[in-house]
């Protein structure tokens, strides 16, 4: 028999990594190998994450908020995180979801908005995930049009007083703190909210069919109130929690492929050892077509998150660019997924396998952080000029 690569091989897809990338990559992989994928097949089906634990296991390794610099963090190149992230995800989504939640989003806003005495407060506890953060956006009624948000703060005289509901909130019912964002009479602010204030509650939410291995949950403000030092001064308006997204979707750049390599690698392991018509269905022409295309798509998703990243590093990157990278690479690797699924044949829907399992998870990523549709439209006015949102 000829030689095999791997679908990395075949792409030379370590090609221009430095020591320093390869070694935290391989260190990520090794702790997820031993720690986390034994257990994910349970984890999944019974719907329930050690989420306190992994975090702190993730902040030993070095990965929460890892690309941001000082109060704790490790100041990494944006490819090493996005490395980072497409081998969370190649163990599941739901735990790249913590790792991006906590660094990209909670971690992100306090870096970039808050204060000093924010920033001393709980950087360092999330880096080393002691505590653990989530983001408020999203409302029940107001996913993809932010603006309409109807959780309000209200000023009662050196306080401030939250009122309002968001909805589906990565870590919310674990969290120690939730950077909340809602309408004030100045504009939209966001607000640093220890979950033990009185008035916030975090019910998870529960019968999801995707993103099983990840808490999910709403937040209730009923009266919460904070002081005027809970406020993030850097920023007013929708700049604040967008510009944190479009961190959080760098990740997902490079997060997705990871799921579809872990498919693709459970395809092909398979193909190998199944054997139907006495030979191996990997020697068959229609098994090939599907996993040849299924490479080519694959590697050039990564190839186009390595050049997103190199962009970053030069500073140059813009918004439209991270929404044309996540429009491409979550359909790629859905569709990857989907098909590899197909290679398995109905040994395909158990949890032993990985690849149903990605596309169940992939179709939240599909959604979240912007819709297919939102992306769709931001590249259509990149390209275009004309805003068609409305």
């Amino acid at each position: 028999m000829a030689r095999t690569w791997t679908p990395d091989e075949l792409g030379a897809l370590d090609h221009g990594l430095s020591e320093d990338d390869l070694a935290l990559r391989d260190a990520t992989r090794a702790f997820l190998a031993d720690r986390v994928r034994p257990h994910l097949p349970t984890w999944y089906t019974d719907g329930a994450l050690p989420v306190r634990e992994l975090a702190r296991e993730f902040g030993r390794l070095g990965v929460l908020g890892m690309h941001l610099s000082g109060y704790g963090c490790a100041g990494a190149s944006p490819t090493a995180y996005g490395l980072v992230c497409a081998e969370v995800e190649a163990a599941d989504s739901g735990l790249r979801s913590l790792v991006s939640v906590q660094g990209s989003l909670a971690m992100q806003a306090i870096h970039a908005f808050g204060s000093e005495e924010q920033k001393r407060e709980w950087l360092p506890q999330l880096a080393a995930g002691e505590a653990i953060g989530c983001f408020g956006l999203t409302e029940p009624d107001h996913g993809s049009d932010p603006a309409g948000m109807r959780t309000r703060a209200r000023r009662d005289g050196s306080d401030w007083v939250l009122d309002g509901t968001k909805m589906w909130i990565t870590n919310g019912s674990v969290a120690a703190v939730a950077v909340v964002w809602a309408q004030t009479e100045d504009g939209i602010r966001g607000f640093v909210v220890p979950t033990d204030t009185p008035g916030f509650a975090a019910p998870e939410i529960g019968g999801k069919l995707s993103l099983r291995a990840s808490v999910t949950s709403e937040l209730v403000l009923e009266g919460v109130r904070l002081p005027e030092s809970a406020a993030l001064p850097g920023v007013t308006g929708l700049k604040g929690p967008l510009s944190c997204l479009t961190e959080a979707r760098f990740g997902i750049i490079f997060g997705a492929m990871g799921a579809a390599r872990d498919s693709l690698e459970s395809a092909i392991s398979y193909a190998g050892s199944r054997v139907q018509f006495d030979r191996p269905i990997a020697g068959f022409q229609l098994t090939q077509a599907k996993l040849a295309d299924l490479t080519a798509d694959y590697v050039t998703g990564v190839l186009l998150a390595r050049h997103l990243a190199r962009l970053k590093e030069a500073g140059t990157l813009a918004p439209a660019q991270v929404s044309l990278g996540k429009l491409n690479n979550v359909r790629r690797a859905l569709a990857i997924a989907r098909e590899c699924r197909s290679v398995l044949g109905a040994n395909g829907i158990s949890a032993e396998y990985s690849p149903l399992r990605h596309a169940a998870n992939l179709e939240s990523v599909l959604t979240y952080e912007g819709t297919t549709e939102m992306h769709t439209l931001v590249v259509g006015q990149a390209l275009t000029g004309h805003a068609a949102f409305r």
